[in-house]
C-alpha cells in the first residue's frame, strides 16, 4: 500500500512553511487547514529563515510530531537534507519513528540542500553536482535501514561521502515511509524515478513542469516501476488577497526569495538574502509565485497542475494571515464547508 495515496483526483494539502511559523502556530494551522478541506501537511526544514522578517525556524521533526498528533492526513518534510546537520542514519531513525507512531501517514521528502541551513555546522560546502551525489548516497543509506529494519540483520555502508557501521533500526513501521526526491532539474528527476518512490518540485512554467514529470516517468519505467502509481508532488507558492495590489505587496514583503531568479543554494545568511531582496520586482515572481486575488484563477491553476500529471499539491500562501487564507481558499477554491470534528 502506498503511504502517500495516489488517486485520479488531485489531492490538495497545506504547506506550513516553518520559516514563517512558530511551532504552536504551525500545529494550530495544520488542524485549521484540515477542517477546511486540506488533505495533508507539508512542512519546510530550515535552520534559518530566508530573510529576517520571516522570523522563525523551529526543528522540523518536533513540529511534525505535534502536527501528526492533532490531524488525520498525511504529513512530511517537503525537503530535509541528510548529511550536514544530521547524518542520514539519524534522518532514517526520525522518519521511521514517526511512521511507527502514525502508520500509513508519514512520507519523507529529501533534497540536496541550501547553504543557508546546512552550512551552519561548518565544513566544506560542495558544488551542485556533488550535493546531488551526496543526496542519492544518503537515500541509499536510508533505504537500506528501512529495508532491513525487520530482517533481524544489520546493514552497513561505505560510500564517497558517508559511512554507516553495522547497525539496524530497532524501531520501525511495518511499511517504510515513501522517499520523495525534491528537484527542479530534469537529470535529477530521471534519477529520482529510478531510485526513489516519488518526486517533489515547486512552481515553474507548465513546459518545464511537463518536462520534469516526463523525465521522472522515464526513470521510473527504466526501473520497472509504474510512474502513474507514484506520488508526483508540487509545493505551490501563492499570494492571495482581496486585491491584486495587496497580493503583490504581500509577495514582495513576505517572500522576496520567491522572486530571486538566480541560484540561491550558496547564499549563507538571512541578512545576505535581505540585501539581495532589494533588487526583486513584482515581475520576477512570474512562474515562481502565483499571484492573484481571483479564486477562479486559483481553481484554474489547480486544474492545470492536475492535467500536467501531478497527484498532490501542497499550497503555501506567502502572507501572514494564514487562518484567513485557509478559510477563504477552503470555501472559494476547494468548495469545502468547514468541519469542526
Amino acid at each position: 500500500m502506498a503511504l502517500l495515496p495516489v488517486s485520479d483526483r488531485l489531492s490538495v494539502g497545506y504547506a506550513a512553511m516553518l520559516e514563517q511559523l512558530d511551532p504552536r502556530t504551525a500545529i494550530e494551522l495544520a488542524v485549521h487547514a484540515e477542517q477546511h478541506g486540506f488533505r495533508g501537511v507539508m512542512t519546510s526544514d530550515h535552520f534559518q529563515p530566508w530573510v529576517p522578517q520571516q522570523g522563525q525556524a523551529p526543528f522540523v521533526w518536533a513540529v511534525l510530531a505535534g502536527i501528526a498528533a492533532q490531524t488525520r492526513g498525511d504529513f512530511g518534510p517537503g525537503v530535509t537534507t541528510p548529511g550536514y546537520r544530521m547524518h542520514p542514519a539519524a534522518v532514517a531513525q526520525a522518519s521511521a519513528t514517526l511512521a511507527a507512531m502514525y502508520p500509513g501517514r508519514h512520507w519523507l521528502g529529501i533534497g540536496s540542500g541550501d547553504a543557508l541551513s546546512e552550512h551552519v555546522v561548518g565544513g566544506y560546502w560542495p558544488e551542485a553536482h556533488e550535493r546531488v551525489g551526496r543526496m542519492f548516497e544518503a537515500i541509499e543509506i536510508i533505504k537500506r535501514l528501512f529495508a532491513t529494519a525487520h530482517s533481524g540483520r544489520d546493514t552497513r555502508f561505505a560510500g564517497n561521502a558517508y559511512t554507516l557501521e553495522s547497525t539496524r533500526l530497532w524501531t520501525a513501521p511495518a511499511s517504510p515511509p515513501q522517499i520523495l526526491v525534491a528537484t527542479a532539474g530534469p537529470v535529477t528527476a530521471k534519477r529520482a524515478g529510478r531510485s526513489a518512490d516519488g518526486l517533489i518540485t515547486t512552481n515553474a512554467s507548465p513546459e518545464k513542469l511537463a518536462t520534469l514529470l516526463e523525465r521522472f516517468a522515464t526513470g521510473a519505467r527504466e526501473a520497472g516501476k509504474d510512474p502513474a502509481a507514484m506520488p508526483r508532488v508540487i509545493q505551490w507558492h501563492i499570494s492571495m488577497a482581496d486585491t491584486l495590489g495587496e497580493a503583490e505587496e504581500t509577495a514582495l514583503r513576505e517572500w522576496p526569495n520567491g522572486g530571486m531568479r538566480f541560484n540561491r543554494a550558496d547564499i549563507r545568511s538571512p541578512q545576505d538574502f535581505a540585501h539581495l531582496a532589494r533588487t526583486v520586482r513584482i515581475e520576477d515572481f512570474d512562474g515562481h509565485v502565483f499571484i492573484s486575488a481571483d479564486a477562479a484563477a486559483h481553481r484554474a491553476k489547480l486544474d492545470e497542475l492536475a492535467r500536467l500529471g501531478f497527484s498532490h499539491v501542497y499550497v503555501h500562501h506567502v502572507g501572514r494571515d494564514q487562518r484567513a487564507f485557509i478559510e477563504r481558499f477552503g470555501a472559494e477554491v476547494l468548495g469545502v464547508t468547514p468541519s469542526l470534528a
